[in-house]
């Protein structure tokens, strides 16, 4: 199996080849100069997201920094789970919303921070938000926060050239062979198609390598996967309401996709054979003999998605029983 790092670093050049090829366009039409500027401008708003990337996302989601003696159960949990990934210890935090989730976020390792939405808290048991912890915890422990983060500012500098070519040109052109404003343009419109749908891809695979390495730091496939349920089973009830409409801008960090909630809860709730509301060793057992066939809409969904299948991601889970 091709490992995260690999697939990751993939990625990367990819879509640093789409940044690049840009680049060269607008190099031909606009001579050395332009091309440095709009280097210099890349590497600039990549540059600015890393440094405030945590910062927006401890705004758009109202975090609150915690201590040890406000919640020394989640604490002991985040802290033995740090110690078995051998990272430092991060930082915890409490976002103030119903919607049950969680994620990771920090510019680094060292820097990582786990938040708990205040609607996970009270919905799974301790074994299940330990195996939710240890997701979030190897998402830090494979550099995937900070790859993901910077990658998704790819697609908006396409976006940008895009539309200044499309309405403002391409200024001076120093040959008769130079590309026109208007083919920058489309160009940079297709790369902004492509880039998106890598990210996606990027976003999706991590989070079964995140799923891996939960059970690698010792929770139980079943305790993760029932996890899950309750989560798509949280969300869609609280789907349409102001919380679940106030963090549509972060589902990429969440644990699962809250906007897919209500599509993927029938199909989980037939996994739970025995209407317990959980998935055990017996149910994610049978599942693994299971062949998944996703219908041409539902892989439609999953392509455009920043989570995978859920399906298909409790299928996966039954192969580390």
């Amino acid at each position: 199996m091709v490992s995260l790092q690999t697939r990751m670093t993939l990625l990367v050049v990819a879509l640093f080849a789409c940044i690049y090829a840009t680049i060269v366009l607008i190099g031909t039409a606009m001579g050395i100069y332009d091309f440095y500027f709009y280097l210099l401008i890349s590497l600039g708003i990549m540059w600015f997201q890393y440094m405030i990337g945590p910062n927006i996302v401890e705004w758009t989601m109202q975090v609150k920094y915690i201590k040890q003696e406000d919640n020394p159960q989640l604490f002991a949990m985040v802290g033995d789970l740090a110690h078995r990934a051998n990272i430092p210890m991060p930082r915890i935090c409490i976002a103030p919303t119903s919607v049950p989730n969680a994620f990771a976020f920090g510019r680094s390792v060292s820097d990582g921070r786990v938040c708990v939405c205040q609607g996970i808290l009270n919905l799974l048991t301790d074994e299940e938000l330990k195996a939710v912890l240890g997701h979030e915890l190897t998402h830090l422990k494979n550099h995937d926060v900070i790859t993901i983060t910077l990658l998704s500012v790819v697609p908006m500098i396409m976006y940008r050239i895009a539309w200044q070519f499309m309405w403002f040109g391409g200024g001076r052109r120093d040959s008769r062979n130079a590309p026109s404003g208007m083919v920058i343009a489309l160009v940079a419109f297709l790369f902004y198609f492509i880039t998106n749908l890598l990210v996606l891809y990027g976003s999706r695979i991590r989070e079964y390598y995140a799923d891996k390495g939960s059970v690698e730091l010792g929770n139980k496939p079943t305790a993760l996967a029932s996890a899950l349920y309750k989560l798509v089973y949280g969300c869609a009830r609280k789907s349409g309401d102001e919380d679940m409409k106030a963090v549509q801008g972060m589902k990429a960090f969440f644990l699962n996709d809250p906007s897919q909630a209500v599509n993927e809860i029938h199909e989980l709730s037939e996994l739970d054979l025995d209407k317990s509301g959980t998935i055990n060793s017996e149910e994610l057992f049978r599942l693994k003999g299971k062949v998944i066939s996703l219908s041409t809409g539902d892989k439609m969904m999953e392509l455009l998605s920043t989570h995978p299948n859920m399906l298909k991601r409790i299928k996966q889970l039954s192969q580390y029983t």
